[in-house]
Formats: C-alpha cells, structure tokens, sequence
C-alpha cells in the first residue's frame, strides 16, 4: 500500500545496524515506506531535493528521520543542524540512533533540536528492541502537526 507518504528516512552508513533496524521495523509492521541513505551528504540532498534528488516532490517529507551521528562525508549533527535550522524541515521529528554515549554529543544534539537521543544497544536483540519501541512510539503513539 504506497500512500504517498515517507515513514521513516533511515541514514545509517553500517549495512548490519540498517539491516537490523529494517528488520525490526518489518516486525512492527513498518517497512512500506522507508528510505535508506549511508551519508550525511545524500542525506541532506535528499530532505531538500538537491543533487541526484533535484525535482523530488518536497511534500513528501518523512514523519520522523533515525540519524547516526557517525557518517561519511557529514556528519550527523551538522545532518541535525542544517535539517533544524531550516522553516521548511524544522518540524520534522529526529531521532539519534547512534553507539556514542559521549556526554558532549548528547548535549550539542539537544542544543540542535534534535527529539530524541538513543545509545544503540550492543546486543542485537536489544537493539532490534529499542528500534520497535522507538519506530512504535514515532509512528503510531506520536502526533506530529499537520
């Protein structure tokens, strides 16, 4: 069922955290509508249609983004700061998910606007759990302004 609208906008440049984060996702039922983008660069073209993303409908904007902080080319809280500062983009939730536990990325993270901040847990099953409660939480039990 394609509603025309992005769930999640996944940018998580490690294939096993993303294939992990699909799949627990897909035992939520979420995995229609995600996209996923291995860097901070790809990521900002795609949120403002730049690039190899020019002419993408805009409208379409995801209801929440999952951001690592630890990308190739930009990293995640200038991803975070660019996606903030912006009127157009502002409102869209965004969740870290991320291994560092540094005290400084979590402050300049919430000084950024980022919504949530969340350690991934080292044990795979814990982290597939953490990703359904925080893709539960973000698209069913949230509610975003129109």
């Amino acid at each position: 069922m394609n509603t025309g609208v992005l769930d999640i906008l996944l940018v998580e440049d490690n294939p096993f955290d993303a294939e992990l984060t699909l799949r627990a996702l897909k035992e939520i039922k979420i995995l229609n509508h995600i996209q996923v983008l291995t860097d901070g660069e790809e990521a900002i073209n795609y949120i403002f249609g730049l690039g190899e993303y020019e002419g993408r409908d805009l409208n379409l904007s995801p209801k929440v983004i999952f951001l690592d902080l630890k990308l190739p080319k930009i990293d995640g809280l200038e991803v975070l700061k660019k996606v903030k500062s912006d009127e157009r983009t502002k409102s869209i939730p965004i969740v870290i998910v991320t291994s560092s536990q540094e005290e400084k990325d979590v402050v300049k993270s919430y000084k950024l606007g980022v919504n949530s901040y969340v350690v991934k847990p080292v044990d795979s099953n814990k982290f597939i759990e953490a990703i359904r409660e925080i893709g539960f939480y973000w698209l069913i039990l949230n509610q975003p302004p129109n």
